[in-house]
């Protein structure tokens, strides 16, 4: 193993910076051109049939037969002018990444002859087997039949892979009997729920709103590796994190790192994995340094949420073909090396109106800024209503890792909106008891035409905060760097639609049944949901023990291992928010409790197992190896009579690594013996549990000697790929 570790060394020191050629110096010259957007659809549709596709995508309308055929047979001819031979339906099933089986355009006439054929019945429904896909139970091994259906509002486009092309139709993935085995089909839904709760609390405002669309823009977080020592690192290959390691004498605490000139090696990277993103329609615009060594980051311009979502699982997927080019691997991972800070995904989220303004920023004048405070505290309070579900939706083994680092927020929701919206709200709150007129000057009343025009500017930022005001959209922090988005933003969209729903309610019951004027009874609910949700805001900083403290104060959830978080999926609040506006039924959402729960007891059994791999059959034999080369010296300094000046150093070590040997073999043991006992636990609630409080527990205590082993064997002996060479090689 040590000779592994140095022959990765030496095959990773022997890279050469790769060239990378862009197709033009303008980037507006080649973006979008593998996606089957408006341009090409003009150029291989006739006028009627792009219209009427428009129309469908607009409106959400079914999608008939004759225009079915006429879109898949214009895909045909643009695909193949791509140089594609196969298609297929892109999905995002439960497992976290993304699914395609391919089927090419070629078939056979009745009378034997070879021909391209591409019919609409092909472009709207596949049928995947099913059987293999997690389903909680919803579906038996036996029960094979699945469909994918196609999402006509992600356009289709051309994957690039090993020299061939394939045309690749987002859709969504459902059962036999209905049910959503996949996650774009309920966030759909609830970007829809959103829209119908949005449009009419819109109307209050401006009678010429007719549709609110939700946008996105997702921060990528990753590391970057030499392969080489990515596949020297067993761990690194088997679950996307290092087990082991003693951090390296230099971390990240000179914060030089970030924003720093990127290396040249990885500027080849970032520029080819761009190129190839941008041609799909990704719009990423930004690329830099993050804080820990051999850490970045990349940023999309803000998007529909659904393409948002489907980009950024496609930009993972090309990330990570294309590091193989460049000899680099990509981890996706939380917390990949102990001691640094971990990768997260930014979720940067906020609604827009047909009628181009975006609800989340100020306006210039008084009732502008009414409607920016209506959906701002109905944002606020639906985070407070449902943190601990929000909580749920970023919830993962690896995610645990993470939060509350020092690197990310900790898992207790929170809210910042700055200094200066602070004021307002408490302004808002504190004038409840104030007499209000009829008339213009209730706004100046309030204090609500004194909000600043450009009030995101004299707004700071707050990065310990999970969820943050940033000027004109809120930063979902919290979220996961290996996560799909989609099941956290079907949260959010849902519980913000629900508060909305509730909010024009209430609203409409002042206006119709108490007469009061509609300013003043938005006003007034306003008012009592800034006094309801106070305990959720908080200013400060979330990554300290002062804010822990306080939170329990104020009465705020601090959950902190995945098995316990996905409880809230078994309340009866949630089920009744979830299968009242259509987004899952009982079953789904029993069936997605069931499937998250077991993702995380696989992943810490297989933690588990690496870990006692490379403690039993690596670590141990080097460190006793090292011994007995210590014992050797010890009896040639007694053969030359120095044994009583020179031997007690090396007996003190001796000592010391035989207690940390003891430690390990004793733990790794034990642990194996709780995980037998956690596999005979037939409840999923109770495996994963045990999985956290039992085998889990075990993980710290092993890596610690393990650790100290490696700062006390020879390094040309020791058989893992170092923190230094991992963090620090370019």
């Amino acid at each position: 193993m040590a000779i592994l570790r140095f022959k990765a060394l030496e095959f990773a020191n022997q890279r050469k910076v790769g060239e990378v050629t862009l197709p033009s110096c303008k980037i507006s010259d080649f973006f979008g051109e593998n996606v089957f957007g408006e341009e090409a659809m003009r150029a291989t549709m006739s006028s009627d049939y792009f219209k009427r596709l428009r129309k469908t995508v607009v409106s959400g309308e079914k999608v008939d037969r004759n225009l079915a055929d006429a879109v898949a047979a214009a895909m045909k001819t643009w695909a193949m002018s791509k140089g594609a031979t196969h298609y297929t339906h892109w999905f995002q099933p439960l497992t976290g990444s993304t699914a395609e089986k391919h089927d090419s355009f070629f078939d056979l006439t009745s009378d034997g002859d070879a021909i391209e054929s591409f019919k609409g019945s092909s472009l709207v429904q596949q049928e995947p087997d099913a059987s293999s896909f997690p389903s909680g139970g919803i579906r038996n091994t036996f029960e094979a039949r699945g469909y994918s259906a196609w999402d006509p509002s992600s356009p289709a486009f051309i994957i690039e892979n090993a020299g061939t092309n394939t045309l690749c139709i987002p859709t969504i993935f459902v059962s036999y009997t209905g049910e959503a085995l996949d996650y774009k089909t309920p966030l759909l839904k609830s970007l829809k729920l959103l829209n119908d709760a949005a449009v009419p609390v819109s109307q209050y405002f401006d009678k010429d709103v007719t549709k609110v669309n939700t946008t996105l823009g997702i921060e990528q977080e990753y590391f970057l590796v030499d392969r080489a020592l990515f596949e020297a690192r067993p761990d690194l290959v088997f679950t996307g994190r290092t087990v082991f390691g003693h951090a390296p004498a230099k971390g990240q605490q000179l914060e030089d790192h970030y924003f720093g000139s990127i290396p040249a090696r990885v500027h080849a990277f970032m520029v080819d994995f761009e190129k190839n993103a941008l041609r799909l329609g990704i719009p990423l615009r930004t690329r830099h340094n993050e804080v820990a060594p051999n850490q970045f980051e990349c940023a999309p311009t803000f998007e529909d949420a659904n393409l948002a979502v489907d980009h950024n699982q496609l930009l993972m997927d090309i990330m990570d073909r294309v590091a193989e080019r460049h000899d680099f691997k990509v981890l996706l991972h939380e917390k990949p090396f102990k001691g640094v800070n971990g990768s997260g995904k930014h979720n940067n989220w906020a609604m827009s109106t047909s009628t181009g303004t975006n609800l989340l920023s100020p306006g210039k004048k008084p009732k502008e800024n009414l409607q920016f405070l209506t959906f701002f505290i109905n944002t606020i309070k639906a985070v407070y209503t449902h943190a601990d579900l929000l909580r749920a939706s970023i919830a993962s083994a690896s995610n645990d890792h993470r939060l509350g680092a020092n690197e990310a927020p900790p898992a207790i929701m929170s809210v910042f909106v700055g200094q200066q919206l602070t004021a307002v709200l408490d302004e808002l709150e504190r004038t409840a008891k104030i007499p209000m007129e009829k008339g213009d000057n209730m706004y100046l009343k309030l204090g609500i035409d004194k909000i600043p025009e450009i009030l995101r500017d004299n707004t700071d930022r707050n990065r310990t905060s999970p969820f943050a005001f940033t000027g004109n959209k809120f930063e979902f922090r919290a979220v996961g760097s290996s996560a799909n988005t989609s099941s956290p933003m079907t949260v959010l969209n849902t519980i913000v639609a629900d508060q909305l729903i509730q909010f024009r309610t209430t609203v409409d019951e002042l206006i119709d049944e108490k007469g009061m004027k509609k300013e003043l009874a938005i006003i007034q609910v306003l008012r009592e949901y800034v006094g309801d949700s106070k305990a959720i805001r908080f200013e400060g900083n979330g990554y300290s023990q002062e804010w822990e403290d306080e939170a329990a104060r104020r009465g705020l959830s601090n959950v902190k291992a995945t098995p316990l978080a996905l409880d809230v999926y078994n309340r009866q609040e949630v089920k009744d928010l979830f299968t009242r506006h259509g987004i899952f039924t009982e079953v789904e959402l029993h069936a997605r409790h069931e499937i998250l729960l077991e993702e995380y007891i696989k992943k810490i059994q297989i933690e588990s197992r690496i870990m006692g791999d490379l403690a039993v059959n690596h670590v141990i034999p080097t460190a006793i190896a090292y011994q007995n080369k210590l014992i050797q010296n010890i009896r040639g300094l007694k053969d030359l009579g120095l044994e009583e000046t020179y031997t007690q150093p090396t007996l003190d070590s001796i000592k010391k690594m035989s207690h940390h040997i003891a430690t390990i073999q004793k733990n790794v043991d034990e642990m194996i013996e709780a995980r037998k006992v956690a596999n005979k636990v037939q409840d999923v609630r109770e495996c994963a549990i045990m999985y956290n409080e039992q085998v889990l527990s075990f993980f710290d205590t092993i890596r610690y000697s393990v650790d100290k082993l490696e700062l006390m064997v020879d390094d040309e002996d020791w058989p893992l790929i170092k923190y230094r060479e991992l963090l620090f090689h370019k």
